[in-house]
Formats: C-alpha cells, sequence, structure tokens
C-alpha cells in the first residue's frame, strides 16, 4: 500500500529526475524506451535533464553519432528512441497504427502506388549516406510528381517511418536531417513478439512506475490483450503496490532508491511541457490535480504547457518571456506558490540546459 501524494516522488526517481542520471543520453533514452518529441527543442531538454552532463549539446551529439534517432514509433506521434530499439519497437506497434491511418490516406489519396513511388524516390535520394532536410525530401517528391500539399507529406513521411524505410537522425541548423534506416542503423536483434511485448513492459514499469496498465495500455498505442501478454512476462521482475484499490507496478529499486533521494524528489522541478512525467501517463491525476489539468492543456488542444513542479505535484506552468538574448521565466501558479517555490523558479530555470 501506499499513498498517492508518493506516486509523483517514486515516478520523478524512476524517471532518474532525481538523483544521478544515467550517463549519456542514449541510456538516458534507452531507460524510459521512448521520448515523446514532437517539440525537439523540449525533447533534447527532457533528456538533458536526466544525463550527468545536463548538456542539449551533448544530446545532439548522441544524434548526430546515430546513438538516437527520432521516429513515430507509438500513438502516432514522434519520439526519441535508442537507435538500437527501434524496429523491435515498430514490430510491435508499427501495424496497428499503419491501419488506424488508412482512411486519412484515402482521404488525401494516399493509394499504395502513391506511397510505393514516395518510398522508392527517398530511398534513391538518400542511398549512399546521403541526409536530406524535411523541405529537401518533400521538394524530391513534389519534383517527381507525387504532391505533398494538404497534410500528404506529413503522412508520406510518417508512414515510411512507420514501416520502417526513413527516420530522423542527425542535426543541422537547429533541425534534424532524414537518414534511411538500414543504413544509418546497424542490424540489432529482433526478439519474437511475446519477448518483446514482455521487455516493453519490463522497460515501461521500470523507467515510469509506480503506474498502471491502464498507463501502458495508453502510452504504447497497443492493446489491453498485448499489454497483459506482455506483463505476464515481465512481472517476475517487478513489484506492485495498491493505491486506492488499483494495482500499480514498478522496479523492485524505485522504492529504497526515493528512500536516499525523497530531499531531491521534494524539491523543484521546471519540466519542458511534453516531459514524460507527465506524457507518460494516462492518467495524470497523481500528480496533476484535476480541477487544474485544463492549465497544462488549454483547451484540450494537445499543447502541453511546462510545468512547475513541487513535492511531486504539478503546480503551475511556466514559459520563456522576454527577448531570445535576455530571457527570464515567468510562472503561473494554479493557486500560489509557496515561498520556497517562488524562490527555486529563477534558480531552476537558470540551470536548464
Amino acid at each position: 500500500m501506499t499513498t498517492p501524494p508518493d506516486i509523483g516522488l517514486l515516478r520523478l526517481t524512476a524517471q532518474r529526475l532525481a538523483g544521478p542520471g544515467p550517463a549519456g543520453p542514449a541510456e538516458v533514452v534507452g531507460w524510459l524506451t521512448a521520448v515523446q518529441a514532437q517539440d525537439l527543442r523540449g525533447a533534447l531538454t527532457s533528456v538533458a535533464l536526466r544525463t550527468t552532463a545536463r548538456s542539449l549539446a551533448v544530446v545532439e551529439a548522441a544524434l548526430d553519432a546515430g546513438d538516437v534517432v527520432r521516429s513515430w514509433p507509438m500513438r502516432g506521434t514522434l519520439h526519441l528512441v535508442a537507435a538500437g530499439d527501434l524496429r523491435w519497437i515498430l514490430d510491435l506497434t508499427s501495424a496497428r497504427m499503419v491501419a488506424q491511418a488508412r482512411a486519412r490516406r484515402a482521404e488525401l489519396e494516399l493509394t499504395e502506388a502513391v506511397v510505393e513511388r514516395a518510398r522508392a524516390l527517398a530511398v534513391e535520394a538518400l542511398t549512399g549516406g546521403r541526409r536530406l532536410g524535411r523541405r529537401d525530401l518533400l521538394a524530391v517528391w513534389d519534383g517527381a510528381g507525387v504532391a505533398t500539399t494538404g497534410q500528404r507529406g506529413y503522412h508520406l513521411l510518417a508512414h515510411l517511418a512507420l514501416t520502417g524505410t526513413l527516420c530522423f537522425g542527425p542535426m543541422s541548423g537547429g533541425e534534424q536531417e532524414i537518414v534511411l534506416v538500414d543504413e544509418w542503423i546497424p542490424p540489432s536483434p529482433r526478439p519474437d513478439r511475446d519477448e518483446a511485448l514482455g521487455e516493453l513492459a519490463r522497460r515501461y514499469f521500470r523507467g515510469h512506475g509506480p503506474a498502471t496498465v491502464k498507463d501502458l495500455v495508453r502510452w504504447s498505442g497497443l492493446t489491453t490483450t498485448d499489454v497483459r501478454t506482455g506483463l505476464a512476462v515481465a512481472r517476475p521482475e517487478l513489484a506492485a503496490i495498491e493505491v486506492d484499490g488499483t494495482e500499480h507496478l514498478m522496479a523492485p529499486e524505485t522504492p529504497d532508491l526515493l528512500a536516499t533521494l525523497r530531499a531531491e524528489a521534494g524539491d523543484v522541478f521546471l519540466l519542458p511541457g511534453f516531459d514524460e512525467f507527465i506524457l507518460g501517463y494516462g492518467d495524470r491525476t497523481a500528480v496533476v490535480p484535476a480541477e487544474h489539468a485544463d492549465r497544462i492543456v488549454p483547451g484540450r488542444n494537445g499543447m502541453f504547457q511546462p510545468t512547475v513542479v513541487s513535492a511531486g505535484r504539478v503546480v503551475g506552468t511556466w514559459k520563456h518571456t522576454g527577448r531570445a538574448s535576455n530571457r527570464t521565466v515567468l510562472a503561473t501558479p494554479f493557486t500560489a506558490f509557496t515561498t520556497q517555490v517562488e524562490a527555486a523558479i529563477p534558480q531552476r530555470y537558470a540551470d536548464l540546459p
């Protein structure tokens, strides 16, 4: 048994926001399995916050080295993943996402022939270690008569990533370049489906727990049946606790780790808007007061605001203010910040990667 207020502290510890983080970006991303990355700068910051160096340059170097890539591995949303994990995660998730997008592809007149023409053009343009920015690849398609207007370009990119042809790799001019998966990522083990489901469940609860089966279903986009199959494989390596009558799973060592890090976990954190501390769960009520949920995603438009976290709970939002050369932080409490939180916010902002 545990109490709801402890959930956030345990999650901060499991996610390595509290305590010594993994040494490098690839280890961080591998620990979390996937880091939501539709906002690339925010994702880089989320990873940097969990590393020893706390440096954006180090995270970008991991992208340039091919240790970390960006693709659509789950929920139809861009994520950072360790390069060696991309193929086996797509083996689990891609078929369902491709099927879910079938109707939209039909609306956009992206027939199988059009998609395969785009794939052939992309392979031709990128073979030999070549890299293209997103606009450049779309220009290749447009120039060959494959129109990319009206979201067609986005859906072509996503489909070719889901089906294992393309991914986003090295940085150039603040953006990622597109590369061929088979050239950019060395061959890596691809476990059978049940083993892979077990690995996904083990990693998710290790890096995000305490969390529920429903949380993993929402996070992964897999069916409940698949998640339960994976949990049956992973359960011997996990600990279970009950919170308000619901089973939560986590790594067995997480409570002991929190016991040594409780003061740090209970401190103040400034997190990017799409950080896994928020986006890693279907049910966020353990860390976000239900009455303030709309404050972190106004209008439920899918755009999550950066958050102020104190004692394992989200207590407000923040944003940059001022010109780029002289930026500072503007934080808005849900009710009122304590004196401690108010004093900590400028320092946490100054320390952001």
